[in-house]
């Protein structure tokens, strides 16, 4: 009984001294996986660390403490209904009209992944609103100079 025990911290005994070399030597000469690693490991923990403030539900720290935990997200309404202005205007029938003789071509030539393809980009120029409303309920974003504000 007594050397099964002791062959047992032998073996622990063995095990860290292993761990501690293996150590010293990343430390000394870390090979290039041992300092991906590490870098990795680094990045992880950074992002940990970085972004964890926002998640706790406590409603404290300075992001919340600024504007009340409210989000301010009338300039990306602006910008998004920017994009959609010119998507519904000349640019959007532009795409349109440059997509479908594009399809029409490369239907031509055989090529009928690419003329779907052209076609797909076609049509969601054309419908892009109707999407962005469907799946992600942006109703309050409207086309020109009425944009709220």
């Amino acid at each position: 009984m007594n050397t099964k025990i002791s062959s047992l911290f032998g073996k622990a005994r063995e095990a860290a001294l292993d761990v501690t070399r293996r150590m010293a030597v990343a430390k000394v000469a870390p090979t290039e996986k041992q300092a991906q690693l590490l870098l990795f490991s680094v990045g992880v923990i950074c992002l940990g660390i970085g972004l964890s403030g926002e998640s706790f539900a406590t409603g404290a720290g300075a992001w919340n403490a600024n504007n009340g935990g409210d989000i301010e997200d009338q300039r990306i309404a602006n910008a998004v209904s920017t994009l959609f202005k010119f998507l519904e205007g000349s640019f959007g029938a532009l795409i349109m009209a440059a997509s479908g003789i594009g399809a029409i071509l490369s239907a031509a030539f055989g090529q009928y992944k690419m003329a779907l393809s052209c076609m797909v980009v076609a049509v969601g120029a054309f419908i892009l609103r109707s999407f962005m409303n469907t799946f992600f309920n942006t109703t309050t974003l409207t086309i020109g100079d009425d944009a709220q504000g």
